[in-house]
């Protein structure tokens, strides 16, 4: 990792997006929103519509990509931007839908990151894990995908967040 790197953890509604955009646009460079959302049915693309119409004038740089997120970082972050990933949970489930192999996309994202990117870069994720145990398979999967993932962004962010009620929790840094 070359530029500085923050994750930004919450529970659905949370703030958590209000909270990454805010740093991200405190962080400065030029701003990029990789956008991970793929919209199977109208109320998501009404929802993808809806953080589109937010970021208007605001100099954000949309990139969207649902499945390949190494491959955009790599193209996307270079220095002198600041690039929001929102959100790797939404990748995880993406990945799962198309029935990508887990492990193997996962180490690419991290080995995309060790590698060095130039830009900024902050992470959005939905911390899943804080409640019952999931009663189906698929459901436990993305618990666990998503937990092990955060834990490894955790270990190599600056800077980790919690947002809770729309208020942020300095986790680390």
């Amino acid at each position: 990792m070359t530029g500085r790197l923050a994750l930004i953890l919450g529970g659905a509604r949370s703030g958590k997006s209000r909270r990454a955009e805010a740093l991200a646009l405190e962080w400065g460079g030029e701003p990029v929103y990789l956008a991970t959302a793929e919209p199977f049915d109208d109320e998501m693309r009404e929802r993808v519509a809806q953080h589109r119409v937010d970021r208007e004038g605001r100099g954000w740089t949309t990139v969207e990509e649902p499945l390949d997120l190494p491959a955009a970082l790599a193209r996307e972050a270079m220095s002198g931007r600041t690039v929001l990933v929102e959100c790797l949970t939404t990748w995880i489930g993406n990945l799962m839908v198309h029935e990508r192999p887990m492990d193997p996309e996962i180490a690419r994202l991290l080995a995309r990151l060790d590698e060095g990117v130039g830009a900024d870069l902050v992470l959005v994720a939905n911390e899943v894990g804080l409640g019952i145990v999931p009663e189906n398979r698929m459901a436990r999967a993305f618990r666990d995908h998503a937990g092990r993932l955060h834990q490894e962004l955790a270990a190599r962010a600056g800077r980790v967040e919690l947002v809770v009620a729309g208020i942020p929790v300095v986790v680390k840094g």
